[in-house]
């Protein structure tokens, strides 16, 4: 088979590696197992011999026919279910651990269908570019620290487990691989993803920027203006006549302390606490 590195196709081949995966996943007999980029099935069919079944996700229908080959009569057959298409555009199924190897392209939005997904899951064991696993796990003050680290990082338990040199894979990646897991917190922290988003996105725009002159953003501004009228006018609050959102917004970076802090060394708990300030005074992010 030629694979189409475009679209992010190199097969784990090494025996080891592989090995390595499915011992770091914890595969119980009764797993339900997602397994995401399959490819030629070297995964695949070591897990079919350990759990209950593998609901393979592929999007090319060369790969589904050669995985389709390899169990073929055999008693494995039975505990595959593939499913073609993209796995961002279809409704995951019900499953307790999630094992992937995936283009670099959607890593970023496949990590958060996964943390988003209900119910939920024991484990991800998943394989990523290097820095994209470095930028999972980086704490605050780190370079790599960014609203990637801190988003995943509020929703779940982020460890890297090993490195996987290029030459690990057919073709070989341009780029170095790490394998990182992902356990969801349930329950999850009570509070709104959409508007902890809304929130860390303005913070980490400029990472190195003082959140006061983050939040002097003329869109930021008219964003929490629109979002506070609509607050008020559903809690029937009067909105007095000279009213300026940006000097309500520096009140409650002041109040609460924030106003000269930069997002770059800002933790999980300083982001609640100044959603919250902002949330108290009727300011909403989403």
């Amino acid at each position: 088979i030629l694979f189409n590195t475009g679209a992010g196709q190199h097969i784990l081949k090494n025996p080891l590696v592989v090995n390595s995966i499915i011992e770091k996943a914890a595969l119980r007999r009764t797993d339900v197992v997602l397994e995401v980029g399959p490819g030629t099935g070297n995964l695949t069919v070591k897990m079919l011999e350990k759990v209950k079944k593998v609901i393979a996700c592929e999007i090319d229908p060369r790969l589904v026919g050669e995985l389709q080959k390899r169990v073929q009569g055999t008693c494995l057959a039975n505990k595959l279910e593939i499913k073609v298409g993209d796995v961002l555009k279809t409704d995951l199924p019900f499953f307790d651990a999630c094992v992937a190897n995936l283009p670099y392209q959607i890593s970023s939005p496949f990590v958060f269908k996964l943390l988003l997904h209900r119910p939920f899951f024991r484990c991800a064991i998943l394989m990523f570019q290097r820095e994209f696993a470095l930028r999972l796990v980086a704490k605050p003050g780190s370079k790599l620290y960014c609203r990637l680290s801190i988003n995943t990082q509020l929703l779940a338990r982020v460890d890297h487990l090993m490195k996987v040199g290029k030459n690990n894979f057919k073709p070989p990646p341009k780029v170095e691989s790490s394998v990182v897991r992902i356990e969801p917190k349930n329950p999850p922290p009570p509070i709104n993803f959409q508007e902890w988003d809304g929130l860390v996105r303005i913070a980490f725009v400029r990472k190195n920027k003082t959140l006061s002159a983050a939040f002097k953003s003329s869109a930021v501004e008219q964003l929490l203006d629109h979002n506070y009228r609509i607050h008020c006018s559903l809690h029937n609050a009067e909105i007095p006549e000279n009213f300026k959102i940006s000097e309500k917004i520096q009140t409650v970076l002041e109040d609460t302390g924030y106003s000269e802090k930069r997002a770059r060394s800002m933790d999980i708990d300083d982001f609640i606490r100044l959603l919250h300030g902002f949330n108290s005074e009727g300011i909403h992010f989403s």
